[in-house]
């Protein structure tokens, strides 16, 4: 698969949607559920009345809490329901963080904050990956590049590189340093590159 290759200075604010359905702490399961339908999304940032960002309801911890109503008395609210405090990024992040926070979180959006917490848009999957990702076998091949730069041939023929939407698989032996960490940060470094497992074994 082909993927445009980003500029390096691509950030969040590049590609983050500045109009933002949210909700207040005090809003109801019927406003939640209204704004979640009406604007097409499946959670919402939930806001203080100063605006910033204390956590995020979701369409699931809403039918959670459907689903264990014991009356028809008032639900709860989105301060009750919600996740908090909320995974966000600030809008100079670059798209490698934030792909990463989404992949550490298992989170498809995170809402984009100041840097006193306040609301500044919010920033999807779909955003990050459709000018992030580049072609998998680029990638590997940018990274085999890198680790020839930075190791010996005898230690670059004991490696394997494997690269699956933009998350790098490095296997196989290294019969001298680097180590583990050295060979993360290296990989990190590669433009296109969302996460990196090293699985390097080392002589003791």
């Amino acid at each position: 698969m082909t993927r445009q290759i980003p500029w390096s200075g691509d950030t969040v604010a590049d590609v983050m949607t500045h109009a933002v359905a949210a909700v207040g702490r005090d809003a109801g399961i019927d406003e939640i559920v209204e704004t979640l339908h009406g604007r097409r999304v499946s959670a919402l940032p939930v806001l203080a009345g100063d605006g910033r960002v204390v956590g995020v309801v979701s369409e699931c911890d809403v039918i959670a809490a459907e689903l264990a109503a014991a009356d028809s008395g008032p639900g709860p609210t989105a301060g009750q329901l919600m996740t908090a405090p909320a995974v966000t990024v600030h809008p100079e992040a670059s798209l490698a963080e934030a792909a990463r926070a989404m992949l550490a979180r298992k989170v498809k959006r995170l809402p984009v904050v100041d840097a006193e917490d306040r609301l500044r848009g919010i920033v999807s999957r779909a955003d990050v990956l459709k000018i992030f990702l580049r072609g998998d076998d680029d990638v590997a091949r940018h990274v085999r590049f890198e680790l020839m730069a930075a190791l010996t041939p005898q230690q670059v023929a004991g490696i394997d590189v494997s690269v699956v939407e933009g998350r790098v698989h490095l296997s196989g032996r290294l019969p001298t340093e680097p180590g583990p960490a050295v060979l993360s940060r290296l990989v990190l470094g590669v433009p296109g590159v969302v996460d990196a497992v090293v699985d390097v074994a080392q002589p003791a």
